[in-house]
């Protein structure tokens, strides 16, 4: 077994995919911004805020770019701001709150740049905090009412309630 040593990306850069839009970590650092994986992208936050994806993929190339966390309430101020702004496609149709900076946009990374601006500016119109898990949600719902729940809670069978 080999040491990594601080300051080593050997070993990083065989584990991990390369960070899709390095200057836009770069851009808002001083805020010390934590990622995740997420949908084959990166997530991107700020305390406890999710404020952007960063998307770089081969398959829907129309969707890579800066994805922004926003709401539907905030697109029209942000559009004026970002003209190449758009829902993004592989969300379904339709308008959803997540939009894209589109990288094949011209003005791409300035658009991005400014997107920075704002997240460093702590803009409302970025940022959303993340509600509980769906997933982990709908496995503690399909528990409670399962067969072997019912039967362990000790309620007659005639009285347990039919799904």
């Amino acid at each position: 077994m080999h040491p990594i040593l601080l300051g080593d990306t050997r070993c990083i850069a065989d584990r991990r995919k390369s960070v899709p839009h390095p200057f836009v970590l770069d851009a808002i650092t001083e805020l010390s911004p934590t990622t995740r994986p997420m949908f084959g992208c990166l997530a991107v936050y700020v305390a406890r805020k999710i404020v952007l994806i960063l998307r770089d993929r081969g398959d829907n190339t129309a969707d890579n770019g800066v994805w922004l966390a926003t709401t539907e309430e905030h697109h029209d101020s942000l559009r004026r701001e970002f003209p190449s702004m758009r829902s993004i496609g592989v969300l379904g149709k339709g308008v959803t709150s997540w939009q894209v900076l589109p990288a094949d946009a011209p003005d791409f990374e300035e658009a991005a740049r400014c997107a920075c601006e704002l997240v460093l500016a702590r803009d409302p119109r970025i940022g959303k905090v993340p509600g509980a898990r769906r997933a982990a949600r709908s496995i503690a719902a399909k528990t409670a009412t399962s067969p072997q729940r019912r039967r362990a809670s000790g309620i007659p069978a005639k009285r347990r309630p039919k799904l």
